[in-house]
Formats: C-alpha cells, structure tokens, sequence
C-alpha cells in the first residue's frame, strides 16, 4: 500500500517538474499592470508549489510510518520469538509437572501398599511374639540364645544272633568266633541309654559370634570308661567345646569335639558332621571318626574352600604281640596310674609275656596332628582331603628280660623312652543326585597306626624284636547311599571295613617270627577256635571262658553291611517323631595260621529305634 502510494506521488512530481520546465515567450517587459492571465499563472505555480510541498511532507510522514513498520515488525518478531520460548517453557514446565503428578500419585500408591503390608508385618511380628513367648524355640539369657536343639528320647532294642554281651553299641572286635560259647546264644535288649541331652548357647555380634555347645547320654560305662575312642566318661560327655568364628571367615574351637578326621555336609563347620544314617551309636565299620580333645582353627578362604588344623588328644590302641616274645625287653607304655582320674588303673607291660591290653591312659609324646582341606565346586558335591600324624612312646628296659626278672637279676641300667611316628592320609566324596533325592558318599583312611580312628579300633601297633613300637599297617573304608523318598521317608544303605595287615619280624635270640599275626609259627595256632570251652570253677564261682583254647585269631579285618530306614511320622513346631528299624550282617576275620586256619565270627544284627526329638 506504501508501495502504491509513493509511484503516484513520483509520478505526479514528474508532471508537475515537466510543466514548471515549459519554455515561454518573453515579452518585452512592460510597465504596465499584469494581465488577468499572469496573475492566473502565478497562482497556479503557487499553488502547485504548495501541492509539492504538502506531498513531500505527505512522503516524510510516509516514511516515517515505513520505518516505525519496519520496527514494529522486527518487534513484533522478536516478542513472537520470546512467546515461542515462553510457550516451550510452559510446555516443558507442564511435562514435568504431569510426570511429577504421576510419581506423586505412584508414592502414593506405593504408601498405601507400603501400610498395608507394613500392618501385616506388624500383625505378623505380634502372632510370632506371642508364639515364641508362648511356645518358645530358644531362651534368651543376657544376650545369648540357649537352644536344646539335639536332645531327644529314644526307646531302642538290638537282636543279636550271636552274643557279645553288650548293650546297644556293638563291640566290632568282639564278634564271637564261631566256635566260642558265646557264638552259640543270641542276645536280646532294651535301652534308652542313647537318649540324648544337648544344649547350644550362641551370641552374635557384628562382628564376632561366640557358641558353647554341650551334648551328652547315658551310654558311658562307668569304671571301665577310657578315651580310646569315644572318651565316654560317665555321665558320657560327647562334645563339650566353645568356639569363636569372626566374619572374615576365622573360627577357634577347643574342647571335646569330633575329630576333623570327621567328614562334614557343610564346609568344615561344628555340628555338621556327615555320620552314617545308623541305630547303633558305634556306626559302622570303615566309618573314619573320634570325638576327643580338640584344638582347631579354620579358614574359610572362599564360597567353595576351606581349610583347618587341629591338634587333638592321642591315645595309643592296645599293642598286640604274637609269637616268639622270649628274650624281649620290659616295656612300660601306659600310667599305672594311682586311681586319679584314671580307670582300671594297672601297668601294662611286657616282661617277655604276650603284653595286656591298655586300659588306662598311654603315655604319649605330643598331640595328634590333623590338616584339612574341604572343596564344594559349583558344579556340586562335597570333598575333602585330610592328612594325620601320629607319635607311640613307650619306656624300655634292656637289662629286664624275663630271664633277668626271673633270676632276680634285672636292673633299670640304661632305661630309655622310645618314640616311634605314624600317619595316615584320608579323603572322601559325597554327592547328591536325582535332584537331590539320593546321596553318595564314599570316604577311607590309609596310614600306619591309625586303627585308632577306624569304627572297629582295631589295635594301632606291635612289638619289634628289640621292644620298641611298630605302627601298623591300616585302613578304613565305607560306602554310603541314602535315598530321600519322601521328606519324612529316608532309606539307607551303608557296606564298610576296617583292616589290619600282618606284620612279621624275627626274634633276634631264637630266630623265630613275632609280630601282628603271625602265620609260620607254631605258637601262633588257631587249632582250637572252633572248640567250645567247658566253664571251670571251684566253690561256687565258676569262670566261663569265652575264647577257646589255643586260639590266637588275631584280627585282619571287620566288615558289615547295614539297611534301614528312618521315617518321621510327625515333624513339625512340636517336634519330631520318628521310628526305624535296621539290619546289618557282620563279618570278623583272622589271620590264619601256620596251617591255613583263619577262623571268623559272624553276627546277624536287627535294632529298632523310637525317638521324640525336641523342636
């Protein structure tokens, strides 16, 4: 519109220019007046002049007006720009906002899921309360929970077929011979003597845990109790140890424990020791164990590794002797003792006679020694890997041979403490298969002087030619499958032995064999073994032999193989009710003599188990 009106203006100034340039005719200047006609043209030029005048104002204001458009324009478009990023902001601003109303109403949402199960665990927390004040699983004492989880009664039965006049345990190396008096009664009995009282006290700290844990039975037996195996002292103490476990994995036990020769179901942790499933308290042959004295420290390096040393209470088994003892030397290797804190106390030794047993305790040198590593992969299972180290003292007396004691001429000149070493090395495996519904396991022990740590505890060392201690050659072994049937049905199978080989030396004075069953002489005979003994006696006593007559039948190995079940038929917040029953078929082999005569015992063994353990 500008645009239009400045052509025309253009336009017209040309006309007008144009006609203001029209050449005229001058005249001669006249004095006269102008004529009507000057005076026309002359107000048209001026009035020309004051049109072009009121255009050029007309095209100033016109400019000026194009201008202030151009400014309003420009400021038109920046305010529409400003409104463009007002309007962005608001837009952003309404998208936060809208997100922040959803979070707020998700909080909200959130907090009244968040109450309600905040009052649910409330409600929860008040029942659990009242249950545990009601019907409480531990007591609290100053900060530690006492628990008597373990305990349980139990109402047991055992049938022999052949006696060993025993109670439940089984005495693996008493096994009637077939021909002795006792191979021909059986035995039947009733006990409640592995009823079983335990109590776990434990303290947890952030940093620290500290546990005290006690379990005993009544299976002890009095005066003639030793810490040969079970240290079964009467009221029979099985464990009694304390124990500190840090969180970087450390532990510190001491006490009455099982042995880390022991296999464990979890790492190498207390309480979780894999023991055959079995109704008698002495397992099963082949079944690598003690519970003694123990000092041990374990490290669990990883989720899957842990190792562990203890130092642990020795005790040498009785030292058997067969053959030609003449000429050896008198040899002390057990405390007479004097009846203080010792039982049966008596001293045992040999004088050139076949020795006595060991019923007290052995003099030893230093502790058992044991390291162990246990290994659980990811792919399963459980391992471990184990050494023992073992040391035999005894005291000799070279001038007290039992012609010198039978002369009168024996003397202690020249007594000296021997000491001899021996050692084993162990392993077992244990794995669950069939989606844990069956479990494997297979364990052992080879080594010199290790009957002690064996089921049957057959004996641990003889006699060489000049008195000192021999360890023997020993292992053990045992397999195991259980089959988990149902969670409240378990099946068990269990094949063991423990074994001892012969061991010959020569008598340095007549040139004939002694040692561990020896075979190729005749004092070692078992020409007897299967010739019942007829009972003796005078005076109303009567003595009722029960090893015939020369009969040597020294043991080579123990076998059993046992089956049983176990099955709950309660278990829940009461406790448990469970029964069982179990066969096991027994074997007791010798070393045969210098004819060929290896005689055995065998037993047929049914045991029945009723037992209410507490919760």
């Amino acid at each position: 519109m500008y645009a239009g009106k400045m052509i025309f203006v253009v336009v017209l100034l040309s006309a007008c220019y144009a006609v203001a340039q029209v050449p005229t005719k001058h005249a001669k200047p006249k004095t006269q007046e102008k004529t009507a006609e000057q005076v026309q043209v002359e107000q048209m030029n001026q009035q020309l002049l004051n049109n072009m005048q009121k255009i050029q104002d007309q095209m100033n204001e016109m400019q000026k007006q194009l201008q202030q458009a151009r400014q309003d324009a420009a400021d038109a478009k920046a305010q529409a720009a400003e409104a463009s990023r007002k309007a962005e902001g608001i837009e952003e601003a309404t998208t936060a906002n809208t997100g922040a109303v959803n979070t707020l109403q998700s909080a909200v949402t959130d907090m009244k899921g968040n109450t309600v199960s905040l009052v649910q665990t409330i409600q929860d927390n008040q029942k659990q309360t009242r249950a545990s004040i009601e019907h409480p699983d531990i007591l609290h004492y100053k900060g530690i929970t006492l628990s008597p989880a373990g305990s349980f009664t139990a109402a047991e039965t055992v049938d022999r077929n052949h006696a060993t006049g025993g109670d439940i345990p089984t005495a693996w190396t008493s096994i009637p011979l077939t021909g002795s008096d006792m191979a021909k009664v059986s035995e039947f009995f009733g006990t409640g003597r592995q009823s079983r009282l335990a109590l776990l006290a434990e303290s947890k700290g952030a940093h620290n845990a500290f546990r005290g844990y006690f379990e005993m039975d009544f299976l002890g037996t009095g005066t003639s109790s030793n810490n040969n195996q079970s240290n079964s002292y009467v009221m029979r103490q099985r464990q009694i140890w304390g124990q500190l476990e840090t969180v970087a994995g450390w532990s510190f036990a001491g006490g009455q424990m099982w042995s880390l020769a022991t296999e464990y179901k979890s790492g190498l942790t207390l309480r979780t020791e894999a023991t055959p499933q079995s109704i008698d308290p002495n397992y099963v042959p082949g079944f690598v164990w003690e519970r003694q004295y123990g000092f041990r420290i374990t490290k669990q390096v990883n989720p899957h590794l842990w190792t562990a040393v203890s130092l642990e209470n020795p005790q040498t088994l009785s030292p058997v002797v067969n053959g030609d003892v003449t000429g050896l030397p008198l040899i002390l290797w057990a405390s007479p003792g004097a009846n203080g804190g010792n039982y049966n106390a008596a001293a045992n030794t040999s004088n050139g006679s076949t020795p006595g047993l060991i019923t007290t305790y052995s003099m030893n040198a230093v502790p058992d020694f044991i390291a162990k590593i246990a290994y659980e992969p990811t792919w399963g299972g459980h391992y471990e890997l184990f050494g023992v180290s073992r040391f035999f003292r005894a005291r000799l007396y070279p001038n007290a041979t039992k012609a010198e004691i039978a002369a009168g001429t024996a003397t202690s000149v020249g007594a000296y403490n021997d000491t001899e070493s021996g050692g084993g090395i162990g392993a077992s495996a244990r794995r669950a298969v069939l989606n844990k519904r069956l479990d494997l396991g297979l364990k052992g022990l080879w080594g010199t002087g290790m009957g002690r740590y064996g089921t049957s505890t057959i004996a641990d060392v003889t006699v060489r030619p000049d008195g000192k201690l021999s360890p023997l050659h020993t292992w053990s072994a045992l397999s195991t499958v259980e089959w988990h049937a149902t969670p409240r049905f378990d099946v068990y199978a269990n094949y063991g032995g423990d074994y001892v080989k012969r061991t010959n030396y020569t008598n340095l004075t007549t040139g004939n064999p002694l040692g561990y069953g020896v075979g190729t002489i005749s004092s070692y005979t078992n020409a007897g073994c299967n010739t019942e003994p007829v009972p003796t006696g005078t005076g109303g006593t009567t003595n009722y032999p029960t090893t015939p007559s020369s009969c040597s039948a020294t043991n080579r190995d123990i076998q059993e193989f046992t089956v049983g079940y176990w099955y709950d038929f309660y278990k829940g917040t009461r406790g448990r009710f469970r029964q069982g029953i179990q066969y096991g078929y027994a074997q007791r082999k010798t070393w045969a003599d210098l004819n060929g005569l290896a005689p055995e015992g065998l037993d047929n063994i049914f045991e029945t188990s009723f037992r209410y353990y507490l919760p």
